[in-house]
C-alpha cells in the first residue's frame, strides 16, 4: 500500500497564494473533512468518501490547502509513494 509523502512529513509542498502571493497552509486530507471519523477509518475506505472517484485507484491523496491571509483555499492531489 502506498503512503501520501505529505500526510506522513516526509515532503514540503509550498505553494503561494494567486491572491495575495502568501504560502498557502496544508489544512489536512478532504477525507477527514468530510466525515469527522474518517482519520479511524482505512484509508482505502476513506478514500470512498472525499469525493473524488479515482483517488484510490490512481493512488493520489487530495489536501485542502488554505490561504490564512486571505482566505482562499485549494484542493491538490499529492502523488502517493
Amino acid at each position: 500500500m502506498a503512503i501520501c509523502p505529505l500526510c506522513n512529513s516526509l515532503k514540503v509542498v509550498e505553494i503561494k497564494c494567486p491572491k495575495c502571493n502568501a504560502l498557502l497552509d496544508n489544512a489536512g486530507k478532504v477525507a477527514d473533512f468530510m466525515d469527522p471519523y474518517n482519520h479511524y477509518k482505512d484509508e482505502e475506505i476513506a478514500k470512498m468518501d472525499d469525493g473524488y472517484p479515482n483517488t484510490a485507484k490512481d493512488q493520489i491523496c487530495p489536501h485542502l490547502m488554505v490561504c490564512r491571509k486571505c482566505g482562499y483555499d485549494k484542493v491538490i492531489f499529492i502523488q502517493e509513494e
